[in-house]
C-alpha cells in the first residue's frame, strides 16, 4: 500500500509539473500580437500591436506608457495607451529601411509597476552588415592556422561524476600555443566503436565560468557521438565557483573585458587565441579512432554561436554548423549613426568604436567568417533578444551563401527553449554524412 501511495503522489507531482502555466508560476501575463502573425512587415508598412494585460488570470485595466526604438537605440517616439477590459491596440508606425522596431511598454497595476516588450522587423530579408571583409582576410587567418603545426598536446583523465550507465566523460585539458590552454569535457557511449562516431564540438557562451552542467546535453552521447563541450579562458572547469566569480570581478568589468582585450592589434587580440582554439579542438577530436572520419560539427549559442560559425568559415573540415543567436555579429555597427550592432555591444565602452579598433573588429567578426561557410548551416533565433539582437542575426544569416535553414521564434529573448536544443541534435543527425 505505502509504495502504491509513493507511486500515486509522484505521478501527480508530475502531472502538476506539465500543468503549469507559461510564463512559469507567474501572477501576471502580457501578451503582444502584431497584426501579421509572423511579426514580419515590408518596409513602409504600419504594424499595430494588440496588447493585452492580465493579473491572476483576469483582465486588467490600467494606463500604459510605451517608448517605440530602432532595435538597440534610443527612444524616438513615446506616448499612452488605454487598457480597456485588458486589451488595447497601438500602431508602431514603419520604418523606411530595412530593421526592426522595438516597443516598450509598462504599466503600473495594484502600485507595481509591470514591464514588457516585443520588436518586430520590417524587410528583414535586405538587412545588410555593416562589417566589410578585410581584403587579406583569408592570408590572415590561413597564416593563423599555419603557426599551429606542432605536435598535438594533451591530458585526459576520467570525470567520473559525470559518467552514467549509458555514457563516459572524460576531462581534457588541451594545448593550444605556447602560451594558452583551454579545457574541455568529452562524453562519448560506453559502448563506441572505433570509426564509427560523428563528432560534435560545443563553444561556450560568454563569460569567465566553469563549464556549466557537461550532462545537460548527454542526449548526443547517448545517440553515438563523441561532443566536446569546451571552455575558452584555460581555467580549469573544477575551481570553485568562489574563484570564478572573483576573476570575474578581477577580468570582466566595463573597459577591462576580455573581449575588448587587445583590440589596438589584430595580432594581440585575445579572441586570437580563442579561434585557433576551435581549430585545435578540431585537431584532437579527428585524432580519436572512434571517429567516423567524415562529420564535424559545432554547435553553440550566443559567444558559442559565433565561434561555431567562425570554426566553419576558418576549417574546411566542418561539415555541420549550428548556431543560435549568435553574437561577435556586426560589432561595429554602431559606428554608423540609426545602425544595430552586435554583442558585446562596443557603443557602451569609452574608446572602443576608434577607426583602429574597426579595423581590427571586421578580422574577428562573425559577419566575415559567415561569407566564408560551405557546410549545410542551422540558425535560430529570437527577436525580442537585447543580448544578440535579431538584426545582427540576419546580418550574418542573409550573407549565407551555403545550404541554409533557419528556425526563428520571435517570442525568444536570449534563450532557447531544450526542446529547440534538442532539434539542434535532430538537425545534425538528418545532415550526417
Amino acid at each position: 500500500m505505502r509504495k502504491l501511495i509513493l507511486a500515486l503522489l509522484l505521478i501527480a507531482c508530475t502531472l502538476n509539473i506539465a500543468a503549469e502555466n507559461y510564463p512559469y508560476r507567474s501572477d501576471y501575463l502580457w501578451v503582444t500580437v502584431p497584426n501579421h502573425a509572423d511579426w514580419l512587415y515590408e518596409c513602409g508598412e504600419n504594424a499595430t500591436i494588440e496588447v493585452q494585460f492580465y493579473k491572476y488570470g483576469i483582465p486588467r485595466d490600467g494606463q500604459i506608457s510605451w517608448k517605440l526604438s530602432n532595435d538597440m537605440l534610443q527612444t524616438d517616439k513615446q506616448g499612452t495607451a488605454t487598457l480597456k477590459n485588458g486589451r488595447c491596440n497601438i500602431n508602431i508606425g514603419s520604418r523606411k529601411i530595412p530593421g526592426f522596431r522595438d516597443l516598450n511598454l509598462a504599466v503600473n497595476i495594484d502600485g507595481t509597476t509591470y514591464v514588457h516588450h516585443i520588436k518586430v522587423g520590417f524587410s528583414v530579408n535586405k538587412i545588410t552588415p555593416y562589417t566589410k571583409e578585410p581584403s587579406d582576410f583569408v592570408s590572415f587567418w590561413d597564416a593563423q592556422k599555419k603557426s599551429l603545426k606542432q605536435t598535438l598536446s594533451y591530458t585526459r583523465e576520467r570525470a567520473e561524476e559525470y559518467c552514467t550507465d549509458k555514457i563516459l566523460c572524460d576531462l581534457i585539458k588541451l594545448k593550444v600555443d605556447n602560451k594558452h590552454s583551454v579545457y574541455a569535457y568529452l562524453t562519448y557511449p560506453r559502448n563506441m566503436k572505433q570509426g564509427n562516431h560523428p563528432i560534435c564540438i560545443c563553444p561556450p557562451g560568454a563569460g569567465i565560468k566553469t563549464i556549466k552542467e557537461p550532462l545537460r546535453h548527454k542526449y548526443y552521447a547517448e545517440n553515438g557521438f563523441l561532443r566536446l563541450e569546451m571552455e575558452i579562458h584555460g581555467i580549469d572547469p573544477r575551481t570553485p565557483e568562489k574563484t570564478f566569480r572573483e576573476i570575474q570581478s578581477a577580468f570582466q568589468t566595463d573597459g577591462n573585458n576580455y573581449l575588448d582585450n587587445g583590440l589596438d592589434n589584430r595580432d594581440n587580440y585575445y579572441m586570437r587565441h580563442v579561434y585557433l582554439a576551435l581549430i585545435r579542438a578540431t585537431d584532437f577530436m579527428t585524432s580519436l579512432p572512434e571517429w567516423d572520419g567524415k562529420n564535424v560539427a559545432f554547435q553553440g549559442g550566443s559567444q558559442g554561436g559565433a565561434l561555431a560559425m567562425v570554426a566553419a568559415g576558418i576549417d574546411n573540415r566542418v561539415t555541420q554548423c549550428v548556431a543560435n543567436h549568435p553574437a561577435l555579429s556586426d560589432m561595429a555597427g554602431y559606428a554608423e549613426e540609426g545602425r544595430t550592432g552586435g554583442y558585446p555591444h562596443f557603443k557602451k565602452a569609452k574608446g572602443m568604436l576608434t577607426p583602429e579598433k574597426i579595423k581590427v573588429m571586421a578580422y574577428y567578426d562573425v559577419v566575415n567568417f559567415a561569407r566564408h561557410i560551405t557546410c549545410p548551416t542551422y540558425m535560430t533565433w529570437g527577436y525580442n533578444d537585447n543580448t544578440c539582437p535579431p538584426t545582427t542575426s540576419y546580418a550574418v544569416y542573409n550573407v549565407l551563401k551555403c545550404e541554409k535553414e533557419a528556425l526563428i521564434t520571435p517570442v525568444n529573448e536570449h534563450w532557447t527553449s531544450d526542446a529547440t536544443e534538442y532539434g539542434h541534435m535532430k538537425w545534425i543527425q538528418r545532415h550526417l554524412k
